[in-house]
């Protein structure tokens, strides 16, 4: 595939196999392979030597690090963020004298919007994150993590709550909190296991009279 493209940018030690799908104003730098049948959106950013698999579909505004792999099954939705040397696998019992490839064998791993993930963390295969998780670097992840919340160790465990913007919420006893960067106002739930966004009710006007 020529790397000559008014849509997007590959450096030419990139390798961009026929068939893949890159959108409008990603960028692709060097020693990159993306495959086939990846699939890449709009306004990405892959860093140093970046493998993208068959089947692995990336969002709008992904960024992604140097000595990232991606592999079959995983999916990024937008604006997420995978810090250098992330790890990611796609079959939970490998065996060298098994095959075990393709449809029914990998694993779905999926990221949802504004997912980050620190450096040096591995994602095992099967997992959720929810929307804007936070994953501390050099976790280990092995289950479904709710959206806004922060873990970190190995294995990964709850540590809190992070809001969009990526700052630390701190909830009151009303179980309120407010993001010091964007003033967005969350909510913590009686039994303190998901956090969602406040969002103010738009007052109805009076009916016209007329």
């Amino acid at each position: 595939m020529s790397h000559a493209s008014p849509d997007y940018y590959a450096h030419p030690t990139a390798i961009l196999d026929e068939g893949c799908q890159v959108g409008r104003g990603s960028r692709i730098w060097h020693f990159c392979h993306i495959s086939a049948g990846a699939d890449i959106g709009e306004a990405c950013n892959l860093g140093q030597n970046v493998f993208v698999a068959d089947g692995v579909t990336l969002g709008r505004n992904v960024k992604v690090q140097n000595n990232v792999s991606l592999y079959g099954g995983v999916v990024c939705e937008d604006d997420v963020f995978l810090g250098p040397s992330v790890v990611f696998t796609n079959v939970k019992n490998p065996r060298s004298a098994i095959p075990r490839k393709g449809p029914g064998q990998y694993l779905t791993t999926y990221l949802e919007q504004g997912v980050t993930i620190g450096a040096n963390a591995t994602i095992v295969c099967g997992v959720r994150l929810g929307r804007y998780a936070f994953v501390g670097a050099g976790s280990v992840v092995t289950h479904d993590v709710p959206a806004y919340a922060l873990v970190y160790g190995t294995p990964a465990r709850p540590q809190g709550w992070m809001s969009a913007a990526g700052h630390r919420l701190n909830f009151d006893a009303q179980g309120r909190a407010d993001c010091p960067e964007s003033g967005e106002k969350y909510e913590l739930s009686p039994d303190s296991t998901t956090v969602r966004p406040m969002v103010s009710k738009i007052p109805k006007l009076p009916k016209n009279s007329n």
